[in-house]
């Protein structure tokens, strides 16, 4: 019989934990403290899992996951993270120490089932389904966040924190506008690498005769114009973190010499012939569909290979709606600064508006829409009439083609739009399906039938 060790100082959820984990047929163990339950298990077998609350007194539950990670025996006891306060930072945190989940309080008996369900058959290798998280209030930071309520980005952050623990190669992708750089951001902030610096470099945005000597340097007198020695990215980079945004933009001839320092971890400036080491963590982003370029001959796959050792996918916003919200309310927040007062809020048929924009520049424009709105409405409370800006063309030309269909094959892209416009018809239309039949100039049953197509019947 599986004994799970539950370590928290409220009683009432302790007790009631237990007795859940009992009567899931469990054997279930108790202590109040992290000291306790260290000392407690030096005396007895280690148990099957923990349950580790992150507020306890004395040391708190970080501190105590970190012991537990340094204490022989208990390395490798899957540890489950509780907190009624879930934020980016705790639950980056928790991964890269190497916590098998983090919940949010209260946590439901269907939920502890799974949870202990899946947890004991990871020893036997059997999968398992997946928990639902949440999340309540931030802490506010000036460092860039990746933030996110839903499943969807919570997975994001849990992987995040686990790649935070190595040193291997990230590639991150994802549309533009859904917070690739954030990302990287935060993985180098979460990282042992945190003293070092953090390199950003736009391969899109350096002209393709440049992009060698950008990278790697190059000696005076190397090509026209080099006047003096200059130290490439990499070099400055040494270590810390290089960060290489747009890497499906990188000319054919620049990738190969990547690859190359990325398997010998070395640079040769331009100009030399004296190899430099470098202690460089690399960790690329695209928006492009690298598997589609290899295919075309426009992407190299071993290049492809050697940086996807942890991907990472950062989903667009239309694919997680339930962040939309939190994150406009977070950009209202930002926008007052510290003045409570001066603070917007959004009305309800604003937040249905929101809810229901496709979003095609994903979280970037959605900080921009809330910025202008918040800038140029007349009240304190933003109403759907201060987002019209949203589905006016003539005030915005990305809308002509959105960013996010620019690269999609046709079908997909077709599929995309709408979805798009039926959605925008739908919230125009405060959800009133014939008067959104009647903006899209389609009948009735030609609408259930589209939205029974595109999953969306439900909504």
């Amino acid at each position: 019989m599986a004994t799970i060790l539950i370590i928290d100082d409220d009683d009432a959820f302790r007790d009631g934990l237990a007795e859940t984990i009992q009567d899931l047929g469990y054997t279930p163990l108790e202590a109040r403290s992290g000291e306790e339950a260290i000392e407690r298990l030096r005396e007895e077998a280690s148990p099957d899992c923990i349950f580790l609350d992150f507020r306890l007194p004395g040391a708190d539950g970080l501190s105590v996951l970190e012991t537990l990670r340094g204490t022989a025996g208990l390395q490798d006891v899957p540890v489950v993270m509780l907190t009624a306060y879930a934020t980016s930072d705790n639950t980056i945190g928790a991964m890269r120490l190497g916590a098998f989940e983090h919940l949010t309080k209260p946590v439901g008996r269907d939920e502890i089932a799974t949870l202990l369900a899946r947890i004991l058959a990871t020893r036997t290798n059997t999968p398992a389904p997946q928990a639902i998280h949440r999340f309540a209030d931030e802490t506010p930071s000036r460092e860039p966040q990746l933030l996110g309520i839903s499943e969807a980005m919570r997975d994001v952050q849990k992987r995040l924190g686990r790649a935070a623990g190595t040193n291997s190669t990230v590639l991150i992708t994802g549309e533009t506008g859904t917070g690739k750089e954030v990302a990287a951001s935060v993985l180098h902030r979460a990282s042992a690498r945190v003293g070092g610096p953090f390199v950003a470099v736009n391969c899109a945005a350096i002209p393709e005769d440049l992009l060698e000597s950008e990278l790697f340097g190059h000696a005076r007198g190397a090509f026209t114009g080099a006047h003096a020695d200059r130290r490439g990215r990499f070099e400055e980079a040494h270590g810390g973190t290089l960060f290489l945004d747009e890497i499906g933009d990188m000319p054919l001839a620049m990738q190969a010499k990547l690859l190359r320092v990325l398997q010998e971890r070395q640079i040769t400036p331009l100009g030399t012939n004296r190899p430099l080491a470098v202690d460089v963590r690399v960790v690329a982003a695209t928006h492009r569909d690298l598997p589609a370029m290899i295919a075309a001959g426009t992407f190299r796959q071993d290049l492809s290979y050697r940086l996807s050792v942890i991907p990472l996918h950062i989903p667009p916003l239309r694919e997680r709606v339930a962040d939309i919200l939190p994150l406009a309310e977070h950009f209202l927040a930002a926008v007052a600064g510290p003045s409570e007062a001066a603070r917007k809020h959004l009305s309800a048929d604003a937040q249905r508006l929101l809810v229901g924009f496709s979003w095609p520049g994903n979280v970037r424009e959605l900080a921009n829409a809330i910025e202008r709105a918040s800038a140029l409405a007349p009240a304190a409370l933003l109403t759907r009439e201060d987002f019209t800006f949203l589905f006016d063309p003539a005030a915005n030309d990305a809308y002509a083609i959105p960013a996010g269909l620019i690269d999609l094959p046709l079908n997909d892209a077709l599929a995309q739009l709408e979805r798009a416009l039926i959605v925008r018809a739908l919230a125009l239309a405060d959800g009133n399906r014939a008067e959104a039949a009647r903006r899209l100039g389609i009948s009735r049953q030609s609408l259930y039938t589209r939205l029974a197509n595109l999953g969306l019947s439900d909504s």
